[in-house]
């Protein structure tokens, strides 16, 4: 009986993955929740009209960017202290950080606060750590396939219950109802939540250099972080032209915010349907075969967006592409895993989690840049260059399999 086997019969891994749902999905919507009134809080606040698109931007991104430079921090201290006590960590500070926005006097203390809440974020990835570090090997796909589906979940349904919200009790009310949801989600961490870890000494730490020396599969390792990479930067690259181009394939402009919703939200859908099943077929017979053909099919959806002549059409492709993004996570999460020695998981996750946030941050950029000089069809043929690129170091980089003994 290995170590992980030995940890499942010591703790409920299964409640811990329903109450690690619990508190991906609340929060996934935590950080979703404002982006429909963003930009019209930050002008109620005083900032210049012509300047409200920067501020919304620097708002949006200021927040990945933050927790992008922190990820190494927290998931060393995680592999010190444990996962669990990170994640109580994140769910406190994003309690105070997010609550704390319905206070601020002007645009400058927003965007203090948006970075604080990205330096004390990262409950989601550390809730991926310890399910990867609980859950059977044999059902890691699965379990992490299924945990996937909350972030999902709270992020699909973030922006139309924020915007319900706001309507109902005024932007500043959300941040409290937010602030308060997240103190939920600390207070069922707080116990709910089981970890058998033994806390080490930071001297006694095995030092990354040697978790590397360990693996057998380290090129895969650095492969998987670009894919996490590219597959944010695929799904922000188009966040900032989707509405307008969708207004453009409308022609009449009538029912664009409706027609946007759920084209921005079908994505979701097809993702949470197909996450724990593809995690369970990446168990079956290979993740990394889940994650090639995870790639493959996003190029095939990709491309033909740039050519659609009305809104229904890209919102099948949209639902289509939902189908590849429920390979690709807990494809990428599961092979880390499973490749990853125990002692070194929790930092390995928060490296991949800093890919994930540089994505979030370039991928608007490019998007906005590509649209500025080439129009908004030629966004979909640039993200699909990159993703191009990635099944070919992928290919190159699963050329011998996959070793997953450890």
């Amino acid at each position: 009986m290995d170590g992980k086997e030995g940890l499942s019969m010591r703790v409920d891994w299964k409640r811990n993955l329903y109450i690690s749902w619990i508190g991906c999905f609340f929060t996934g919507a935590s950080f979703s929740l404002v982006m429909p009134f963003l930009p019209l809080y930050i002008e109620e606040l005083g900032a210049p009209k012509s300047q409200v698109e920067f501020f919304a931007g620097m708002a949006l991104s200021i927040t990945a960017l933050a927790a992008a430079i922190v990820a190494p921090l927290w998931g060393n201290l995680a592999d010190q202290k444990g996962r669990r006590l990170m994640m109580i960590r994140a769910s406190a500070g994003m309690t105070l950080t997010m609550g704390s926005l319905a206070f601020v006097p002007n645009v400058y203390w927003l965007l203090i606060m948006r970075f604080l809440n990205g330096v004390l974020s990262g409950y989601i990835p550390n809730a991926t750590a310890l399910i990867a570090s609980q859950a059977p090997k044999e059902k890691s796909g699965w379990a992490l396939g299924t945990l996937a589906t909350g972030a999902i979940a709270g992020n699909l349904i973030g922006p139309s219950l924020g915007g319900l919200l706001a309507e109902l009790f005024g932007m500043r009310s959300v941040f409290m109802i937010t602030g308060a949801v997240l103190f939920i989600t600390l207070l069922l961490t707080i116990f709910l939540v089981k970890e058998d870890f033994q806390p080490i000494e930071k001297q006694h730490m095995v030092p990354m250099v040697d978790i590397f020396k360990q693996m057998k599969n380290v090129q895969i390792i650095f492969g998987l972080f670009v894919t996490s990479l590219i597959l944010q930067l695929g799904v922000t690259s188009i966040s900032p032209i989707l509405t307008l181009y969708i207004r453009e394939l409308s022609g009449d402009g009538k029912n664009v915010l409706l027609s946007s919703g759920i084209i921005v939200s079908v994505v979701g859908v097809s993702a949470m349907i197909s996450s724990p099943i593809l995690g369970r077929l990446g168990d079956r017979i290979g993740n990394h075969k889940v994650l090639l053909g995870g790639l493959i099919f996003s190029l095939l959806c990709f491309i033909p967006m740039g050519f659609v002549q009305n809104p229904f059409q890209l919102g099948v492709l949209r639902f289509l592409l939902g189908f590849s993004t429920g390979a690709l996570m807990p494809s990428i999460n599961t092979l880390i895993s499973k490749i990853t020695p125990v002692e070194g998981v929790s930092r390995m996750y928060s490296y991949n989690q800093m890919f994930n946030n540089f994505g979030q941050v370039i991928g608007p950029m490019i998007g906005s840049t590509v649209a500025y000089h080439m129009g908004y069809r030629s966004v979909f043929w640039v993200t699909s260059i990159f993703v191009a690129v990635n099944i070919c170091l992928s290919l190159l980089n699963f050329r011998k399999g996959v070793d997953y003994s450890l």
